[in-house]
């Protein structure tokens, strides 16, 4: 089945492009991989804030990560035209805003990385790192990278 019609399916409509906050570009492609700068979590078009263990939980976590999926597939699309062309999800790093004593970053990442593999099944399996931070941009709740081999 297509990339397409899995986010069909799954009822997920791709974002364009965001605008970068600082002095970076969205994405590079060097040979066969698009590195995709990290993307801050948003709800309702604003950044999604908190700090997880503290105001907010693993589950509201998840579905933040869940959402920069799908803002990182919009940034991937932008950089290969079609998302078909994704040979392999290859990596994700992931930075969660979080208390000191949270220790469940990596159940957080689990929605970009579920998704990730709902999407483009064996082509989504991927490498992954998952750290606690004191803070991220906009006092977003979690941020996530990506790197994906194309055709």
């Amino acid at each position: 089945m297509s990339v397409y019609n899995q986010l069909k399916a799954l009822h997920i409509e791709l974002p364009p492009v965001a605008t970068p906050a600082a002095a970076y570009v969205p994405f590079v492609r060097t040979g066969n991989l698009v590195f995709v700068s990290g993307h801050i979590a948003r709800k309702d078009g604003k950044p999604w804030v908190g700090q997880l263990g503290k105001e907010i939980g693993t589950e509201e976590g998840k579905a933040a990560a869940r959402a920069i999926a799908i803002d990182l597939m919009g940034t991937l699309q932008a950089a290969v035209g079609d998302l078909n062309k994704v040979k392999r999800i290859v990596k994700l790093m992931s930075l969660v805003n979080s208390a000191p004593t949270f220790t469940e970053q990596h159940l957080v990442t689990n929605g970009a990385s579920e998704l990730f593999s709902q999407v483009f099944g064996d082509k989504g399996a991927h490498a992954r790192s998952a750290f606690g931070v004191a803070q991220i941009p906009m006092g977003s709740c979690v941020e996530i990278e990506l790197i994906a081999e194309v055709e």
